[in-house]
Formats: structure tokens, C-alpha cells, sequence
């Protein structure tokens, strides 16, 4: 299945640099209500069989113009929703956030921080969640859904491309993968980077 991720338009959250991770959620801003119209024009040269969103406002909103487009629905799906902040629901301050998701890894699944989510938590759930739409028999998804989620979730699957994504995953952008659960995943693309493309050395 070739599955497209995609982090939703910009909200005031965003701009404030607010963790807003809670249900339902901040909508979108008038910039993000026009980066989901220019989304549907910018990904027009990928195909694309269904499509599903996470329970939170700012995905859905952002899902729509690109439904319109292409005569899907947009199916909202739980378990794709943002990787839970807990005590530090919106604090200016990432630093504790963002220190938690980077200490995860297969030694330490069940670290998270208070109120929170560990990472065998959010795994389990998101995991579950492409496990029900690739039983749906798709060839080609996008799931629209959250910066943290989707960083997280695609460098579980594919380790090696770790030191090709630095840089956030900005609004709109989407990391693409190829593969299955049962098979593994290989990411292709990480917003402005062609991973399949060759490099060279000198």
C-alpha cells in the first residue's frame, strides 16, 4: 500500500507555539483554511483511493477541499489523533514534550509524561488504525493527521531515513511510505525530500 501522511493547516496553536493536543482542538486559520485549498492542487499528481482523518477539528477541515476534489469522503478514524501532552496541554514551553518523544525507543515504550501517553500507548493505537484501513483493500491512502504523530510513527517504521528528515514537518507537508505491516515500511518521501532520489559523494 502506498500511504500518504499529511499534517494538517496551520491554527492558532501553531502560531502561539501552544501544545494543543487535547479533543477537540483548535480549527484552522484563514492561512490554514488556504494552505488545505492549496494542498489539493499541490498533491494533484498522487493518486489517491480513500481518505481518512484523524478526530480532531483541524484535520477534518483540512481534509475537505482535497475530498471535494477528488469525490471522496473524508472517514475519520480514531487512533491517528496527536501524541497526548498530558500536564503540559498547552504550554508554550516544548521543551519537556519534545524530550519525552526523542528519549522513546524499544527500551524505554512505556516513559511518558503525566496524564500523558507512552510510546507503546500511541504506537498501539496508531498502528491499529492503519492495520483497519489496509484491511479495506486500498492500493493508495492518505491519512491526514498530526506533526508529532506522524514523525514518530514513520521513523518507528523506517529508522535508516533518520538522518535525512531534519527540520520539522511543516503544515500540509507529508512524508510518504510503501509497504505493509506485515511487510515493513520504507519511506520515500519526507515533506520537501525525495528520499529515492540517488546522492552522490564526492
Amino acid at each position: 500500500m502506498r500511504l500518504i501522511l499529511i499534517r494538517h493547516g496551520e491554527t492558532q496553536s501553531n502560531v502561539d507555539r501552544l501544545l494543543d493536543t487535547a479533543h477537540p482542538g483548535a480549527p484552522l486559520t484563514q492561512n490554514g483554511l488556504r494552505q488545505a485549498h492549496d494542498l489539493a492542487e499541490a498533491i494533484a499528481h498522487e493518486d489517491i483511493d480513500a481518505l481518512f482523518v484523524s478526530t480532531l477539528t483541524r484535520a477534518q477541515q483540512t481534509a475537505q477541499p482535497l475530498a471535494e476534489r477528488r469525490g471522496l469522503e473524508a472517514t475519520v478514524i480514531t487512533g491517528v489523533h496527536e501524541i497526548a501532552a498530558g500536564v503540559e496541554e498547552m504550554s508554550p514551553d516544548w521543551r519537556a514534550y519534545v524530550g519525552m518523544l526523542e528519549s522513546w525507543s524499544p527500551e524505554n515504550l512505556d516513559a511518558k509524561l503525566q496524564d500523558g501517553e507512552s510510546a507503546r500507548e500511541f504506537m498501539s493505537r496508531f498502528d491499529a488504525a492503519i492495520a483497519t484501513i489496509e484491511a479495506q483493500g486500498h492500493e493508495r491512502v492518505a491519512v491526514i493527521s498530526h506533526g508529532a504523530a506522524l514523525r514518530v510513527w514513520a521513523l518507528a517504521q523506517d529508522p535508516s531515513v533518520a538522518g535525512h528528515t531534519s527540520g520539522p514537518l511543516h503544515n500540509t507537508e507529508w512524508i510518504i511510505l510503501n509497504g505493509s505491516t506485515a511487510g515493513g515500511w520504507r519511506v520515500e518521501r519526507w515533506g520537501q525530500q525525495d528520499l529515492t532520489a540517488p546522492t552522490h559523494t564526492a
